[in-house]
């Protein structure tokens, strides 16, 4: 797990570890001294206080106080985030568009910032491996979709041994990312860095004789910001856990 931490970082910097985590799907926490306004359904404003500001990969934005467990604001999952440096202040918000709905926190000064890579979604206890899962999808080749033929494990490439490849039912190769939990932004680039090179083989006149690649990914589950780098890539993602449901 990747955990990033700073402290009374500037806000340049607090700017530049938000965005590596924005781009990494890592759960944030920033405190500091901040004002916080929200426009909406309803408006409010809270004046300047040393408050706890929660950053979640699924798009939740959580705003605590020293008192009580509820925050005094939030955001709900499905939001984005985005963060700027204006007028001397870090500026984070968060927004929706069904409704329209804007949480800006505006920090003066930030004492801490933390990122961490955290998974596991709901689940208290995570089971099976990524090798629990190619072993599924070894025998099971229709999981990833009907006519796959998968042809090699851990084949090498430039970029590193792929997970599974193999050909779709038009023969079309294939390069399939296992990863055994909920992923970011970080496991699309992996995968996008493995069918670069497969297809840079192409060009070379290496390896098969293909002009197209396509990229999977199978992961129980995925982030947003995950599926809109696979969206914006051509990717597709494929929902399968490691081991069958009882």
């Amino acid at each position: 797990m990747t955990v990033t931490s700073v402290h009374d970082p500037s806000h340049r910097e607090a700017l530049w570890e938000l965005e590596d985590a924005f781009e990494r799907g890592d759960l944030i926490s920033l405190f500091g001294r901040c004002t916080v306004s929200y426009e909406g359904r309803a408006a409010s404003d809270l004046g300047s206080g040393d408050r706890l500001l929660v950053l979640k990969p699924d798009g939740s934005a959580l705003v605590h106080t020293d008192e009580g467990r509820q925050p005094v604001n939030w955001q709900p999952p499905g939001s984005k985030h985005h963060a700027a440096v204006r007028d001397g202040q870090l500026r984070v918000r968060s927004t929706r568009t069904n409704p329209d709905e804007t949480l800006i926190v505006r920090f003066d000064r930030v004492h801490q910032l933390s990122a961490m890579g955290v998974t596991g979604g709901r689940d208290l206890e995570l089971h099976g491996s990524e090798e629990d899962l190619r072993t599924r999808i070894l025998e099971r080749p229709e999981l990833v979709e009907p006519g796959f033929e998968p042809r090699e494990t851990e084949r090498p490439s430039s970029a590193g041994p792929m997970d599974i490849f193999g050909f779709d039912a038009d023969g079309v190769p294939v390069v399939v990312e296992l990863k055994r939990r909920r992923v970011g932004p970080d496991a699309v680039g992996q995968l996008a860095r493995y069918v670069r090179a497969l297809r840079e083989e192409v060009e070379t006149g290496d390896g098969d004789d293909v002009s197209v690649v396509r990229g999977v990914l199978v992961a129980p589950s995925i982030t947003d910001r995950a599926a809109e780098r696979l969206e914006h890539r051509g990717f597709e993602h494929v929902a399968l856990e490691p081991t069958p449901e009882e």
